[in-house]
């Protein structure tokens, strides 16, 4: 099977690169040739293309043929009508990572495939729920060969699962406090990028699998409390968590509440039946107690000698201090 991944070096990519080339998978990448080579991809044979211009990437491809084609990296409708004008015709399945942030909230756990799409907060995935519209009009009108995928939060070790990044473990290192949204008892699903990949390269090829949409998370589930008293027992300190309301937050940066109300604020907990039934073997196997092991290693050796995010520091000192200030201070 002759297979082009869209993108190859982000976190889920990457997961899927490696497995897909132990499975004797003839993959290819297709990208600008930019990204640092931080995960250490081996065995991928590089297309050089600008993705986002249409000529170049149909010039480069005109004389290649694929079983399969994943985009990893279509985020705008426009990317999606590219990929069709693309590919229409010429592949047996088309792939889509979409995300479950594009489900509405839900008001019954655990979320399915069938729970609504809808996010009225989140630009992000308001345009990742066109995405599929446009693909599923595909479907019918031209007969577009289809998959949709909805990772929910996919880390590595190089994807710190905090708000505000490897920043908030220098703030805990160095004994400042820390911002986590609520009460910080929502329950939230952090899966590892490599039981991620066992679902995805599970559906390369298969023709059950058209037409159909997936999502493929974790089946642990953990409350942000627990997430962040995981990585500081790994750091080996004693965190200080100041709760502060979502909307709040989103008040003092646009950008990180709108993930949050769009998101991360809410419990999210997702029944995978579909995607075991497709793929026997997906079964999640990394916890975070050990997936947070290779996170804060990783951290230590990379980027603890790093200043932190500028921004993120600023932002947490202020609205810490303003809480603190104001007793009464209410979304």
């Amino acid at each position: 099977m002759k297979v082009l991944f869209i993108g190859g070096t982000g976190v889920l990519s990457s997961a899927c690169t490696e497995l897909a080339i132990n499975r004797g998978i003839d993959l290819y990448h297709l990208n600008r040739g930019l990204s640092r080579n931080i995960r250490q991809l081996q065995g991928a044979k590089t297309i050089i293309a600008n993705k986002w211009n249409l000529e170049e990437t149909a010039k480069v491809l005109e004389n290649q043929k694929f079983d399969v084609v994943v985009d990893f990296i279509a985020y705008e409708p426009e990317h999606i009508q590219n990929d069709i004008s693309l590919f229409s015709g010429k592949i047996k399945q088309f792939i889509f990572i979409s995300s479950a942030s594009a489900y509405q909230i839900p008001e019954i756990l655990p979320v399915t495939e069938e729970t609504p799409l809808d996010n009225p907060y989140w630009e992000y995935s308001r345009k990742k729920i066109e995405c599929e519209l446009i693909l599923k009009e595909a479907g019918v009108k031209i007969n577009f060969p289809y998959t949709i995928i909805r990772p929910s939060h996919t880390y590595d070790k190089t994807k710190i699962p905090s708000i505000g990044g490897y920043t908030v473990l220098h703030r805990m290192l160095l004994g400042l406090p820390v911002i986590l949204p609520g009460d910080g008892t929502s329950i939230w699903t952090l899966t590892w990028h490599k039981d991620f990949a066992v679902g995805l390269v599970g559906l390369l090829g298969n023709q059950k699998a058209i037409g159909e949409s997936f999502h493929i998370t974790s089946d642990e589930w953990l409350t942000w409390n627990q997430i962040y008293n995981v990585l500081a027992v790994e750091l080996g300190v004693n965190p200080t968590i100041v709760h502060i309301p979502s909307e709040t937050i989103a008040r003092y940066d646009a950008e990180i509440g709108s993930g949050l109300l769009g998101d991360k604020a809410h419990s999210m907990i997702f029944d995978n039946s579909k995607i075991k039934k497709i793929v026997p073997d997906f079964n999640p196997q990394v916890k975070f107690r050990e997936g947070a092991k290779e996170v804060i290693k990783w951290y230590k050796e990379n980027t603890l000698k790093l200043q932190v995010d500028g921004h993120i520091n600023a932002f947490m000192d202020e609205l810490i201090a303003d809480f603190n200030k104001f007793s009464c201070f209410r979304p």
